[in-house]
């Protein structure tokens, strides 16, 4: 086998076309992975893992690439991120006002999407459609936009109430997804919602919550030979040499012919891949 690159992981980075195309930045490398599919590739973790943002060397990864200390002072690591209904920007509280004022006072959408069943989620603008893509949704419809990451959240908690707000990953990997209507399924939730979506356009106003409703569902393919039977993923932390012929790839998973493994949840580790 031929080393490809070695260093820090990050997720997969992605671009929409007929088929999704995946690129897995390590280090300073970008490897082109569509390339590798049908072939045998080995990934092996070195050992050690370097906050994504202030390079520290750290035992565990805190939420996807940081250290204890910068997962507990940042702002993209606190529970509003998570929940952004529980946004405390207003209450002066945020642990960083420009930050907040970048990401989270700009347009979001919530959309449907249909990785594993219909969900209700959100995302920035700047994320659609990556965010679908790197949930392994087949099928994804924005449905509203809104001004601030506050008020996506209420939208998605007052539509959670009815939909889905999460992926069931095993489902989305084995490709045991039916095709929906997600049109017929906004339109239900309009209807169903139409007090507590009016009660917030009140509160926030109709031009901060804009309905949208001649967005059109889009269709995304992924680049996978053969989909498993039976999900057995990776880890790192246990198993720090993973090999198999990559058999596609969906979502942020690489799916091998031996087990599954999610790029993202090892974002910082210091990796080498060959293939």
């Amino acid at each position: 086998m031929q080393q490809l690159a070695c260093g820090a992981l990050q997720k997969m980075r992605t671009e929409l076309s007929d088929t999704v195309t995946y690129f897995l930045p390590v280090g300073d490398q970008e490897v082109p992975m569509n390339e590798l599919i049908g072939k045998p590739i080995t990934l092996h973790y070195q050992g050690a893992i370097n906050c994504t943002h202030c390079g520290r060397k750290t035992n565990k990864s805190f939420s996807q690439g940081y250290c204890y200390p910068c997962f507990k002072s940042l702002p993209q690591c606190d529970q509003c991120i998570v929940k952004p209904e529980l946004c405390h920007f207003h209450e002066g509280s945020c642990r960083d006002e420009s930050w907040g004022e970048q990401f989270c006072f700009q347009d979001h959408y919530v959309y449907l999407a249909n990785s594993s069943g219909v969900k209700v989620g959100i995302t920035r603008g700047t994320q659609v459609p990556t965010r679908w893509m790197d949930q392994g949704a087949v099928q994804a419809l924005p449905i509203f936009k809104v001004a601030t990451r506050l008020q996506s959240g209420k939208v998605e908690r007052l539509l959670g109430e009815h939909v889905a707000d999460k992926t069931n990953w095993r489902k989305m990997l084995k490709n045991d997804v039916e095709d929906l209507d997600l049109t017929a399924t906004r339109d239900l939730l309009f209807e169903t919602c139409q007090a507590g979506l009016l009660a917030l356009e009140n509160e926030f106003g109709l031009h901060a919550i804009q309905r949208l409703p001649d967005a059109e569902q889009i269709e995304i393919n992924y680049p996978v030979l053969n989909y498993p039977q039976k999900v057995t993923s990776f880890n790192f932390d246990k198993t720090p040499e993973v090999s198999g012929v990559l058999q596609g790839i969906k979502g942020q998973y690489l799916i091998l012919d031996t087990g599954v493994i999610n790029m993202r949840k090892f974002t910082a580790y210091q990796v080498a891949i060959s293939a």
